[in-house]
């Protein structure tokens, strides 16, 4: 029997349709029918977050994951996944609060990466504190490889664009002609693939838009999702 999924959502609502999705068909490519692993969404408020997260009051945002978590619990989740990059900086205090796993978003990019064999170096683009804050790049250290991240003025460009057009759904040409040309300049950096950091940026470009190698936060996570939910 399938497990219940858990996935606390809203961070932003567009990736969060990503990852219904992708649960949903996968299933059914696999086996066919349409008996999908059932799934629980608890959508958060994402202006608070916004808020608390450029306030850094991390604590309060620590509380409003674990109730959303609890939520789930009580709604019959086996596991659970917050369904977004930048929250994951306290993935393991909200982890700590909760009784079902949280499955790591972190953890199963880096597994993803390592499974190429040959990637040492990853470029990483998202929000300021998913670049800079060192969570990140720690646990992908953790896993050998070396992160790579855009300079001062492209970083405040891709999370101005993050903040105030992808998670709106809103996806202009320009803004995705830029996040190529950063891409582009990451690999010339020695990045031999980038991690699309921001479960939003996969909405603006894939992998068809370039030959370096992306990795979208979005789809792994999701994936992973799906595998824990069949077993």
């Amino acid at each position: 029997m399938a497990k219940k999924i858990g996935i606390i959502g809203g961070l932003s609502p567009e990736s969060t349709v990503t990852y219904y999705l992708h649960i949903t068909r996968s299933y059914m490519k696999q086996f066919g029918d349409t008996a999908f692993p059932e799934i629980i969404i608890y959508s958060v408020s994402l202006e608070k977050y916004h808020s608390w997260r450029n306030l850094g009051s991390w604590d309060l945002i620590i509380q409003d994951l674990v109730q959303a978590g609890r939520s789930l619990e009580k709604a019959g989740a086996d596991f659970a996944l917050i369904a977004t990059n930048t929250m994951h900086k306290v993935f393991h205090e909200v982890q700590e609060s909760l009784s079902i796993p949280l499955i790591s978003l972190i953890d199963a990019v880096a597994s993803r990466i390592k499974e190429t064999q040959y990637i040492t170096k990853i470029g990483l683009i998202g929000t300021l504190f998913t670049m800079t804050d060192g969570f990140y790049s720690d646990n992908l250290h953790q896993n050998g490889l070396e992160t790579i991240i855009p300079d001062e003025e492209e970083q405040k460009y891709i999370h101005n664009a993050i903040e105030n057009e992808l998670v709106k759904g809103l996806l202009p040409e320009k803004t995705k002609l830029r996040f190529l040309e950063i891409i582009k300049k990451l690999h010339s950096k020695g990045a031999q693939g980038v991690i699309l950091g921001c479960t939003e940026i996969p909405l603006l470009i894939n992998q068809s838009d370039t030959t370096i190698p992306l990795f979208d936060s979005a789809v792994i996570h999701a994936e992973a999702a799906y595998r824990a939910g069949i077993e």
